[in-house]
Protein backbone atom coordinates (compact mmCIF):
# COMPACT_ATOMS: atom_id res chain seq x y z
CA UNK A 1 0.00 0.00 0.00
CA UNK A 2 2.75 2.13 0.74
CA UNK A 3 4.22 1.70 -2.66
CA UNK A 4 1.28 2.65 -4.39
CA UNK A 5 0.96 5.89 -2.51
CA UNK A 6 4.77 6.93 -3.38
CA UNK A 7 3.86 5.95 -6.95
CA UNK A 8 0.68 8.08 -7.00
CA UNK A 9 2.45 11.20 -5.40
CA UNK A 10 5.58 10.96 -8.07
CA UNK A 11 2.62 10.42 -10.45
CA UNK A 12 1.10 13.79 -9.72
CA UNK A 13 4.95 15.49 -8.92
CA UNK A 14 5.31 14.27 -12.80
CA UNK A 15 2.38 15.55 -14.19
CA UNK A 16 2.36 19.27 -12.43
CA UNK A 17 5.84 19.92 -13.67
CA UNK A 18 5.27 19.36 -17.37
CA UNK A 19 4.56 22.57 -19.08
CA UNK A 20 2.90 21.01 -21.64
CA UNK A 21 -0.21 23.10 -23.73
CA UNK A 22 -3.94 22.81 -23.17
CA UNK A 23 -5.43 20.42 -25.49
CA UNK A 24 -7.50 23.35 -26.92
CA UNK A 25 -5.62 26.40 -27.74
CA UNK A 26 -7.41 29.64 -26.52
CA UNK A 27 -8.14 31.64 -29.41
CA UNK A 28 -11.80 33.20 -28.46
CA UNK A 29 -13.54 35.19 -30.86
CA UNK A 30 -16.16 36.34 -29.08
CA UNK A 31 -18.29 33.15 -29.44
CA UNK A 32 -20.16 32.13 -26.34
CA UNK A 33 -21.62 28.91 -28.06
CA UNK A 34 -21.07 25.68 -26.27
CA UNK A 35 -20.62 22.09 -27.47
CA UNK A 36 -22.74 19.68 -25.22
CA UNK A 37 -22.56 15.80 -25.18
CA UNK A 38 -25.77 13.72 -25.98
CA UNK A 39 -24.68 11.11 -24.05
CA UNK A 40 -25.81 11.27 -20.48
CA UNK A 41 -23.44 10.60 -17.35
CA UNK A 42 -23.93 6.89 -16.23
CA UNK A 43 -22.38 7.67 -13.11
CA UNK A 44 -22.96 10.24 -10.16
CA UNK A 45 -20.88 13.51 -9.81
CA UNK A 46 -17.84 13.26 -7.50
CA UNK A 47 -18.17 14.84 -4.54
CA UNK A 48 -15.71 17.83 -3.57
CA UNK A 49 -14.26 18.30 0.04
CA UNK A 50 -16.00 20.58 2.54
CA UNK A 51 -14.25 23.96 1.58
CA UNK A 52 -12.64 23.25 -1.90
CA UNK A 53 -11.89 26.51 -3.59
CA UNK A 54 -10.49 27.18 -7.29
CA UNK A 55 -9.20 30.88 -8.12
CA UNK A 56 -7.16 32.89 -10.61
CA UNK A 57 -3.96 33.62 -9.17
CA UNK A 58 -3.08 35.93 -11.66
CA UNK A 59 -4.39 38.38 -13.67
CA UNK A 60 -6.26 39.86 -11.15
CA UNK A 61 -10.12 41.33 -11.43
CA UNK A 62 -10.21 44.56 -13.28
CA UNK A 63 -6.30 44.35 -14.27
CA UNK A 64 -5.14 45.44 -17.65
CA UNK A 65 -2.69 43.70 -20.14
CA UNK A 66 -0.66 45.64 -22.07
CA UNK A 67 0.06 42.96 -25.45
CA UNK A 68 -2.07 39.93 -26.24
CA UNK A 69 -0.10 37.29 -24.17
CA UNK A 70 -1.74 36.88 -20.95
CA UNK A 71 -0.62 34.36 -18.45
CA UNK A 72 -3.38 32.86 -16.15
CA UNK A 73 -1.90 30.88 -13.16
CA UNK A 74 -4.46 29.10 -11.51
CA UNK A 75 -5.01 28.03 -7.59
CA UNK A 76 -6.69 25.20 -6.21
CA UNK A 77 -7.08 24.96 -2.23
CA UNK A 78 -8.32 22.33 -0.35
CA UNK A 79 -7.85 19.66 -2.95
CA UNK A 80 -4.75 18.11 -5.54
CA UNK A 81 -4.84 18.20 -9.32
CA UNK A 82 -4.32 15.37 -11.32
CA UNK A 83 -4.72 14.67 -15.00
CA UNK A 84 -7.50 13.69 -16.70
CA UNK A 85 -8.28 9.85 -16.48
CA UNK A 86 -6.42 9.89 -13.08
CA UNK A 87 -9.37 8.70 -10.97
CA UNK A 88 -7.91 9.73 -7.70
CA UNK A 89 -9.34 10.76 -4.54
CA UNK A 90 -10.35 14.72 -3.79
CA UNK A 91 -8.27 15.43 -6.95
CA UNK A 92 -9.41 17.08 -10.17
CA UNK A 93 -8.10 18.93 -12.91
CA UNK A 94 -8.16 22.81 -14.28
CA UNK A 95 -10.80 24.23 -17.00
CA UNK A 96 -10.48 27.91 -17.92
CA UNK A 97 -13.88 28.94 -19.00
CA UNK A 98 -13.03 32.18 -21.37
CA UNK A 99 -15.87 34.63 -22.07
CA UNK A 100 -18.47 32.00 -21.01
CA UNK A 101 -22.22 33.72 -20.65
CA UNK A 102 -23.68 30.78 -19.15
CA UNK A 103 -22.29 27.97 -16.95
CA UNK A 104 -21.85 24.30 -18.59
CA UNK A 105 -24.36 21.27 -17.79
CA UNK A 106 -22.62 20.12 -14.23
CA UNK A 107 -24.05 16.83 -15.05
CA UNK A 108 -21.99 16.52 -18.12
CA UNK A 109 -18.57 16.50 -19.31
CA UNK A 110 -16.93 20.19 -19.63
CA UNK A 111 -17.13 21.13 -23.09
CA UNK A 112 -14.34 21.08 -25.19
CA UNK A 113 -13.64 24.19 -27.40
CA UNK A 114 -12.49 27.89 -27.53
CA UNK A 115 -13.86 28.86 -24.62
CA UNK A 116 -13.45 25.96 -22.29
CA UNK A 117 -9.87 25.05 -22.22
CA UNK A 118 -8.92 22.02 -21.02
CA UNK A 119 -5.80 21.51 -18.92
CA UNK A 120 -6.31 17.51 -18.44
CA UNK A 121 -2.54 17.05 -18.13
CA UNK A 122 -2.80 18.73 -14.46
CA UNK A 123 -0.87 22.05 -15.58
CA UNK A 124 -1.38 24.94 -13.43
CA UNK A 125 -0.61 27.68 -15.43
CA UNK A 126 -1.07 28.32 -19.05
CA UNK A 127 -0.32 31.62 -21.41
CA UNK A 128 -3.86 33.04 -22.99
CA UNK A 129 -3.65 34.83 -26.71
CA UNK A 130 -6.56 37.40 -26.36
CA UNK A 131 -7.46 39.80 -28.56
CA UNK A 132 -7.34 43.57 -27.41
CA UNK A 133 -10.64 43.58 -25.06
CA UNK A 134 -12.61 43.13 -22.34
CA UNK A 135 -12.51 39.47 -21.26
CA UNK A 136 -14.00 37.29 -18.51
CA UNK A 137 -12.27 34.20 -17.08
CA UNK A 138 -13.33 31.65 -14.81
CA UNK A 139 -11.86 28.38 -13.48
CA UNK A 140 -13.95 25.25 -12.94
CA UNK A 141 -12.47 22.12 -11.70
CA UNK A 142 -13.24 19.04 -13.46
CA UNK A 143 -13.01 15.46 -12.50
CA UNK A 144 -11.47 12.69 -13.80
CA UNK A 145 -13.76 12.43 -16.80
CA UNK A 146 -14.25 15.96 -17.13
CA UNK A 147 -17.51 16.53 -15.32
CA UNK A 148 -17.39 19.17 -12.40
CA UNK A 149 -17.31 17.94 -8.61
CA UNK A 150 -20.90 18.10 -6.33
CA UNK A 151 -20.62 21.02 -5.55
CA UNK A 152 -18.99 22.57 -8.45
CA UNK A 153 -15.43 24.11 -7.50
CA UNK A 154 -15.30 27.14 -9.41
CA UNK A 155 -13.52 30.25 -8.90
CA UNK A 156 -15.04 33.82 -9.02
CA UNK A 157 -14.85 35.57 -12.52
CA UNK A 158 -12.42 37.54 -13.37
CA UNK A 159 -12.64 40.56 -15.88
CA UNK A 160 -9.18 42.17 -17.77
CA UNK A 161 -8.73 44.57 -19.73
CA UNK A 162 -6.08 43.95 -23.15
CA UNK A 163 -4.57 46.64 -25.26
Amino acid sequence: MTRSIIAAAALLFVVACQTEEPAIEAQPAGSTETIQSAKPVEAARAAAPAGAIASIITPEDGDTVSGEEVRVIFGLHGMGVAPAGVDFPETGHHHLLVNVTAMPNMDLPIPADANHIHFGKGQTETILNLPPGTHTLQMLLGDYRHIPHDPPVISEPVTITVE
